[in-house]
């Protein structure tokens, strides 16, 4: 987001034009670029020209190959850096910020390797707070590099002129300036490899200006991620003992498990202990749909039954009732066990039973293998056939919801069509409330790694550029985003962007022009609403079609598969408006407070 030129003054551009000459004239060579296995030990980096290739060549070797942006003055040297890569460093340049740091959050999660976002000094940086306190809270490995007004000019008032680094502490592993030219590569360096060091998660990166387009000379080792100490042997035996004790086990698997790449220890350690699951987050799909220990189904009888819980790779929060499970029936509370991939994410307002950190991996096969060699082990086999019971009695009711022939729309009724549409490697987007709760209930992914949503910090409006991550990262795959209407309303504009870069989405919006999350709780509370209507039957479709896209809108229950199957046919950025029933809430069992 460049902002205005300034009358009488050096605007951002007239400034960009003069350092870019400079440059021109002293230094035409490029930059050399040596790859970083993350497996292996870096060769050092030869790196020459000015700031902005150096910060990229870094970024490359960190395993970057997207550049999220809006184009700015500020960072026009990492674009340049871009152009000149030749890893064929990807630009993909968006109507929002958000959308930007959105997209690079979404990379990271799908690829498992860092997400870069690039956004211009001042309002272009702020403008994308609210993406990266979501990769905070989602422990996303994410890069947000910002322009920052020129280091000749500060304190004068130069053009979008802030400290971005105190904005940024809160929610970053490691905010910083780099102050010269020089420092930026060892600064990009240091920053990323924090990034992708246990516990992952974002950090912030800004250059002055006049620094950026400056040029340097330097060599440097890339650092690779902070290696994590073993687990602990003692802590794996502790843990699979009360295991082996337990009379009503259940396995919970979170997104951390997928972002450490320990899906395959995961799908081992529930087939060999048998041990029903219930997945949450990005950890959906590591036990695929119709999986006989999933018992998404029947979570309210698993948590309020179990004697022994187990929590695998995500906080004890909201979404888990805080970490108290047990108590149903007159059941005793039930034990707590947490398992992380470092110490600092072990949950401390619960009394746990037992706990084990580390390369999460190693830590569930090493749990396994103590719980097998187990001289003893109670039979908890009643406990997971009255769980899949559960399950399937819960199938046979939703039938009706998912055939429902209501009108209005009733909202289960676009999943009911939408899963035989869908394919096993399909990714999934949620980007809603009251709507996309639905598709929680109703929609398993098939494979892991297919699941995104805006995890424990709810920011509404990232599905877009989640979308066009999806799409690049998967090319091959279906991607769809499931939208509320109201957060439609917070990023549809960059459907301009999908667009541009020809990047087919199917997007189905749930639109029963209400911000239902607080409509129905505020009629709970209050016996009225207010604040919570949006305009009724808006065409969203008439929106994308505006901008380059296609769509239609959907007004009986008949039409829905019909509509889905032109927009996953449509190759192109194709919106679904189906029109729902706004008296219809979500059955939700927590608030989140």
């Amino acid at each position: 987001m460049c902002g205005p030129l300034v009358a009488g003054g050096a605007s951002a551009v007239s400034t960009a034009a003069s350092l870019t000459s400079r440059a021109s004239s002293r230094y035409g060579d490029r930059v050399s670029i040596s790859h970083y296995n993350n497996h292996a030990e870096a060769p050092p980096l030869t790196l020459s020209g000015h700031a902005g290739r150096h910060a990229l060549a870094v970024a490359e070797a960190h395993g970057v190959g997207t550049l999220w942006t809006l184009s700015g003055a500020h960072v026009f040297p990492l674009y340049d850096a871009a152009v000149q890569s030749e890893s064929g460093t990807r630009i993909v340049d968006v109507r929002h910020e958000q959308t930007a740091v959105f997209g690079a959050e979404a990379t990271a999660k799908l690829t498992r390797d860092p997400g870069m976002a690039v956004l211009t000094a001042g309002p272009g940086v702020t403008n994308g707070v609210s993406g990266v306190a979501q990769a905070h809270f989602s422990g996303v490995p994410l890069l947000a590099l910002g322009g920052r007004a020129p280091a000749t000019r500060w304190g004068t008032g130069a053009l979008q002129e802030l400290d971005h680094p105190p904005v940024f502490a809160p929610i970053t592993k490691y905010a910083s300036t780099a102050a010269t030219a020089g420092d930026v590569a060892g600064t990009v360096d240091h920053a990323l490899a924090t990034a992708r060091s246990a516990h992952r998660g974002p950090v912030f990166v800004d250059v002055p200006m006049d620094e950026l387009y400056s040029h340097a000379d330097t060599e440097l080792a890339v650092t690779g991620p902070q290696q994590r100490p073993e687990p602990d042997p003692a802590e794996l035996s502790s843990v699979a003992g009360i295991l082996a004790t337990a009379q009503r086990p259940v396995v919970v698997l979170g997104s951390d498990v997928w972002l450490d790449g320990a899906e395959q220890a995961a799908r081992r350690f529930a087939d060999e202990t048998g041990i029903p699951v219930i997945t949450n987050g990005m950890g959906r799909g590591l036990l695929p749909s119709g999986h006989r220990l999933l018992v998404n189904r029947a979570r309210s009888t698993a948590f309020g039954r179990a004697d022994v819980v187990l929590v695998v790779g995500t906080p004890l929060d909201f979404r888990l009732g805080f970490g108290t499970f047990g108590g149903g029936d007159g059941a005793a509370p039930a034990r707590v066990v947490h398992l992380a991939d470092s110490p600092a994410q072990l949950t401390t307002h619960v009394e746990l039973a037992a706990h084990a950190t580390g390369d999460l991996s190693a830590v569930l096969d090493g749990v396994l293998d103590s719980y097998t060699e187990a001289t003893r082990h109670v039979d908890h086999g009643d406990w997971t056939r009255r769980l899949h019971d559960q399950v399937s009695a819960a199938l046979e009711r939703d039938r009706a919801l998912l055939t429902a022939d209501a009108d209005p729309i009733h909202p289960a009724r676009v999943y009911g069509e939408l899963n035989a549409l869908l394919d096993d490697d399909a990714v999934i987007i949620g980007d809603g409330g009251d709507f996309v709760s639905w598709a929680g209930k109703f929609i398993e992914p098939g494979r892991p790694g297919c699941w995104l949503d805006p995890g424990p910090y709810g920011c509404l409006g990232a599905g877009v550029g989640a979308a066009a991550a999806a799409r690049l990262a998967r090319p091959d795959s279906q991607v769809v985003l499931l939208y509320g209407d109201g957060a439609a309303g917070m990023s549809l504009m960059d459907v301009d962007t999908l667009v541009r870069h020809g990047l087919p989405v199917v997007m189905i919006v749930g639109n029963n022009g209400a911000w239902g999350l607080e409509k129905h709780p505020m009629r709970f509370l209050y016996g009225y609403d207010v604040a919570a209507d949006l305009r009724a039957q808006t065409g969203y479709d008439d929106v994308v079609r505006a901008l380059g896209g296609a769509g239609e809108t959907v007004t009986a229950p008949g039409q829905i598969a019909p509509a889905l199957r032109r927009a996953f046919d449509s190759g192109v950025p194709y919106l679904v408006n189906v029109q729902c029933d706004p008296e219809i809430a979500y059955p939700r069992s927590t608030t989140g407070i």
